[in-house]
């Protein structure tokens, strides 16, 4: 193989014409945030990304930007609402996670920082909690490579699973907002499942992930602490990547609640920008995922990501729909 054709045979400026018509096709209309993602994930497994890394960069930067945009569709008073609505079971999911994770690794025999990045990723914000805890408990690329392999895998299945869940026991849009941020692992799969379900989803689901976001900045600290008490640890020590575009979602938030009503039009096309925006993004994600990724996934450590996903999804949903209200 050549640099200039793909894995297939296929000259590359053919791949690349047809990645860039794929990734237009998910700024029409017609595109969802389900499809955008299959979209995405059958590419890279058929002819390729031939855009990894600028792909890879884009997609990060433009889920933070999709998430402040939605804010401006949000009056402060409503973020504030659903953020206390929701914060109980936001605690309470994620205290469940990190115990059933830490155990269910050590019953699996996975190994120890793998094990800790999966239940942290699974825990939190997924690729976004194991990217800060990694480097502050010095774990190594292997376990950094797998858990993010296995949190990825899980999170496109959730992008489709929960929807369609969701629909079937007739849940609410608050019932799924709440289900959906505790459960779902990163903010690209919450935002775009709750998309697919409804606009007051949505709305809800963005707020409480964003708080469940904000435990990375403890999480990483603790995690740190203790990784450099361990004997022959090679942590630096934590190190926090603060979750600016958060502050961001609050600002845009206040905007729109203090903006006259003649500002209302504009910030309204600001969110249906930052709506595009998202599916494009998940176009991105899903054309990071390679073979390669999936064959780093093991049994074992997908057997624990699988079993605590289950696990918390599952006593999610069974609190959600006997005791949260409509």
């Amino acid at each position: 193989m050549t640099p200039e054709s793909s894995a297939d045979g296929i000259a590359r400026p053919t791949v690349l014409a047809l990645f860039v018509g794929a990734a237009a096709f998910t700024l029409t209309p017609w595109a969802s945030p389900a499809m955008a993602l299959a979209l995405g994930v059958a590419f890279a497994l058929t002819l390729g990304n031939p855009l990894p890394g600028p792909s890879a960069a884009g997609a990060k930067w433009l889920l933070q930007v999709a998430v402040v945009g939605l804010g401006f569709g949000m009056p402060l008073g409503a973020v504030v609402a659903a953020g206390r609505s929701g914060v109980g079971y936001t605690l309470a999911g994620i205290a469940t996670a990190l115990t059933l994770g830490l155990l269910l690794g050590r019953w699996l025999r996975v190994e120890r920082q793998t094990s800790f990045l999966i239940t942290a990723g699974t825990s939190i914000c997924g690729g976004s909690a194991i990217a800060a805890v990694g480097p502050a408990i010095g774990a190594r690329s292997e376990a950094m490579s797998v858990s993010l392999a296995t949190v990825f895998v899980l999170n496109a299945v959730a992008l489709y699973l929960f929807p369609a869940v969701g629909h079937l026991l007739h849940l609410s849009q608050h019932q799924f907002a709440i289900w959906a941020a505790v459960a779902i692992h990163d903010t690209s799969s919450v935002v775009g499942a709750a998309a697919s379900y409804g606009a007051a989803a949505l709305e809800q689901a963005t707020v409480l992930k964003m708080a469940r976001a904000l435990w990375i900045i403890p999480l990483t600290l603790v995690a740190g602490t203790v990784a450099r008490r361990r004997p022959g640890s090679a942590s630096a020590g934590p190190r926090v990547e603060m979750p600016w575009f958060i502050g961001l979602f609050v600002l845009a938030a206040l905007a729109r609640s203090l903006l006259p009503a003649a500002a209302m039009p504009a910030l309204d096309g600001v969110v249906h920008l930052a709506r595009v925006a998202l599916v494009f993004t998940l176009f991105l994600i899903g054309a990071g995922l390679t073979r390669a990724t999936l064959r780093s996934v093991g049994v074992r450590p997908l057997a624990q990501g699988l079993g605590l996903w289950v696990a918390v999804a599952g006593l999610a949903l069974l609190v959600v729909s006997r005791w949260v209200s409509g």
